[in-house]
């Protein structure tokens, strides 16, 4: 089974912590390979002193909503103070580090730029920068493995919390490699440290390690969501639902003007690498269409190494705009960057679709670019596996 950072924490401490004040960037769903939390790893540790929590989206507890902020609250199983890094503040403030020396980060990204734990990490490197802190970054396997990396090479005018640099939609890096990722390209972690997993191998997906899946935000719900979010989230910017709050969030997508028998034959008929859709109901719980019977369809992985969730989901995009033309729709960008958009990571998906339909994905998974290049060789810098 693989070791994760927080588990060779225990025979392996950085000297930095040793005696030190250290501030934790994580929440509940943070486990050793026991399922304890790190939380509680950490306060009852004795070679250092836990004196601050720092929670990202979704809070310490793990239970905000999709977007909503997140207050402080003193954590009631701990006791001690946990910071929302989700709320008026999005990296920790001079005044959050007050009784910090040392900040530690124990977040489990998905494998997909979107996702903003990532950000929340390059985010506190940078703060831990202005106030002269070190940072030490536990590590953790990427479920959809390291030997992929699929997409469009974020422009740097659409850098946003859902997308924090020039990297495609799925990366391909550790949490502690993305972390030397943001500390080569931009410049931020200077007194960095990173605590390497044992036994972790690129060609890995999450059910190779041996570790039980914690779902590290409310819709993260099991691993074949995982491996097609890097593609279905792209939906997050039109007016179809992702069913968040349904037991199949970014699995299923509908809306009530969909007919999903006709979506799922349309699919099926391009034969997709690795999955098979099926028509389906369900009733969305935020909106759009929060209540509402959607009509729609379910992506059922059939091959979790052979799918290819973002050109998938291009040419999804590409067959919603063709079946409905008078009623799909990507969100406008109405003189600033659109939600699309900043998902994207350019302005240039959106006419794709509408000059050239399915070929709009080759366009977008291109990955003889120069900014594909210069990615992967970033990338290799950055790797410890």
């Amino acid at each position: 089974m693989v070791k994760l950072g927080i588990d060779c924490l225990r025979n392996d401490l950085p000297s930095v912590m040793k005696g030190r004040r250290v501030g934790l960037i994580a929440n509940y769903t943070a486990t050793d390979g026991a399922l304890v939390p790190t939380i509680d790893r950490l306060q009852t540790d004795e070679r250092f002193r836990l004196t601050a929590l720092f929670g990202p989206e979704h809070g310490v507890l793990n239970s905000a909503r999709p977007g909503e902020h997140v207050a402080f609250v003193t954590d009631a199983h701990s006791g001690l103070p946990a910071y929302s890094l989700y709320g008026q503040t999005r990296r920790p403030t001079a005044d959050m580090l007050a009784e910090v020396d040392v900040l530690v980060i124990d977040l489990q990204d998905i494998g997909s730029r979107y996702y903003t734990n990532m950000n929340t990490l390059a985010l506190s490197m940078e703060a831990a920068d202005e106030a002269g802190l070190s940072v030490v970054v536990l590590d953790r396997p990427n479920p959809l493995g390291g030997l992929v990396a699929e997409g469009y090479i974020l422009e740097p005018p659409w850098i946003s919390f859902v997308g924090g640099g020039a990297m495609p939609n799925r990366h391909g890096l550790t949490m502690g490699e993305l972390a030397r990722w943001f500390h080569n390209v931009r410049g931020v972690g200077h007194q960095l440290t990173v605590v390497p997993m044992a036994g972790w191998r690129r060609e890995m997906l999450w059910q190779d390690t041996g570790l039980s899946f914690v779902g590290p935000s409310p819709n993260t719900t099991q691993e074949d969501m995982v491996l097609l979010y890097p593609g279905t989230c792209l939906f997050e910017g039109t007016n179809l639902s992702l069913g968040r709050g349904t037991t199949h969030p970014f699995e299923v997508l509908g809306a009530p003007f969909v007919d999903g028998h006709r979506l799922a034959d349309a699919v099926n008929r391009r034969d997709l690498p690795g999955l098979r859709a099926r028509p389906t109901y369900f009733v969305p719980e935020i909106d759009p269409w929060q209540g509402e019977i959607c009509g729609g369809i379910q992506l059922h992985v059939r091959d979790r190494r052979r799918l290819e969730p973002v050109r998938t989901a291009v040419e999804l995009l590409a067959l919603c705009s063709a079946l409905y033309p008078d009623a799909f729709w990507i969100a406008p960008a109405d003189g600033k960057p659109s939600a699309f958009q900043r998902l994207a990571g350019t302005d240039r998906l959106e006419q794709w679709i509408q000059d050239e339909g399915l070929r709009a994905a080759e366009h977008y998974v291109d990955p003889h670019t120069a900014a594909w290049q210069e990615f992967r060789e970033q990338a290799q810098a950055a790797r410890l596996y």
